[in-house]
């Protein structure tokens, strides 16, 4: 019985606070991001390629921050803090929605990639060339390891990050407010 009451009261909370909810939900869903993009890598054997690794960059800023900001949002830190907590998730996750669409536009070669990792080999006598397919493994960005519906992990980071900012948002209206 008090088990029930007390997930009301944790319902009834978050309901009364939307910042709370905003940031606990944006925290769940780059966290369950992450745990997505480790799984593609280490249990499917999907190795990432230069450009994945960038995108995940802004989920190891946003990770911490939101749950911060879920903590400062419950002890009712000062407004201003909430509200530029909330601008810096937002900021994040446009960055790696910016990030995703490149390089989905590279797998999809609307445009040319990094060299690093999806231009020509321009040096191709034979020491130097063999030297590199010794030393490294090169994962292409221009090319989609996985895709469903269409759309590989980076289209689907633009989605995912979207409606994280878009979610960072929200908490940031109810923040304003």
């Amino acid at each position: 019985m008090a088990k029930m009451a007390m997930k009301a009261n944790w319902g009834e909370q978050l309901r009364r606070e939307p910042a709370v909810a905003a940031a606990l939900a944006v925290f769940a869903g780059s966290t369950a991001t992450i745990l997505g993009a480790w799984y593609f890598q280490y249990v499917l054997k999907l190795p990432p390629c230069p450009l994945c690794l960038e995108e995940r960059l802004p989920y190891h800023i946003v990770i911490p921050l939101s749950l911060l900001l879920a903590i400062a949002a419950i002890v009712r830190a000062p407004r201003a803090l909430i509200i530029v907590g909330f601008l810096a998730i937002v900021a994040a996750m446009l960055c790696s929605a910016a990030l995703g669409a490149y390089h989905a536009g590279v797998e999809w070669r609307w445009w040319p990639g990094p060299t690093d990792c999806s231009g020509p080999i321009t040096d191709f006598s034979a020491k130097p060339l063999l030297d590199q397919l010794r030393s490294i493994r090169v994962v292409r960005c221009d090319e989609a390891a996985w895709r469903l519906l269409g759309l590989s992990l980076a289209g689907y980071n633009v989605l995912i990050s979207l409606a994280l900012a878009a979610i960072a948002a929200l908490g940031l209206a109810a923040r304003k407010a």
